[in-house]
């Protein structure tokens, strides 16, 4: 076989494994960020306090200063926040995805069934980790009811 033909042949197969691997990179962030909304929606809104089972990682890791770390915690602290307010609703508005991190910004209505309720403004930051929720970091702000511009919060 001429040399042409080999260094045709190798980067072909070069250019194909680039292929592949973007594909699966680009699969396995998807993955993460249907994780991470279907872990929303399964413990807020359907108030399935069950799913830190199945979605956080058993050394789940918590950095909301109000929430103890642990599955164990997160069911504690989001059990006594759905209590408090069993309206509540999260609404994901948008949701990146890099490495092992989903970035998610959600609008939070604490009462749902009140239209008055402007809610939370809510930045989640995820670490996942072989497919589970390892870690959590997040920054809320209330939404005003009256902004210096009129951009919104979302």
């Amino acid at each position: 076989m001429k040399t042409t033909n080999v260094v045709v042949l190798l980067l072909v197969g070069f250019f194909i494994g680039m292929f592949v691997e973007k594909q699966m990179i680009s699969s396995r962030l998807e993955a993460n960020k249907r994780l991470v909304l279907d872990f929303y929606d399964r413990s807020f809104n359907q108030k399935d306090l069950t799913a830190a089972d199945m979605y956080l990682d058993e050394n789940y890791i918590q950095h909301n200063p109000t929430v103890a770390t642990s599955r164990k915690g997160f069911v504690e602290g989001i059990g006594a926040l759905l209590k408090q307010y069993p309206n509540i609703k999260m609404t994901p508005k948008h949701v990146f995805a890099e490495d092992g991190y989903v970035i998610t910004h959600v609008w939070m209505q604490m009462n749902s069934a009140d239209p008055k309720d402007k809610g939370l403004a809510v930045v989640d930051l995820f670490r996942v980790k072989n497919g589970k929720v390892a870690e959590h970091w997040d920054v809320i702000q209330p939404v005003p009811a009256k902004a210096a511009n009129d951009n919104g919060m979302f």
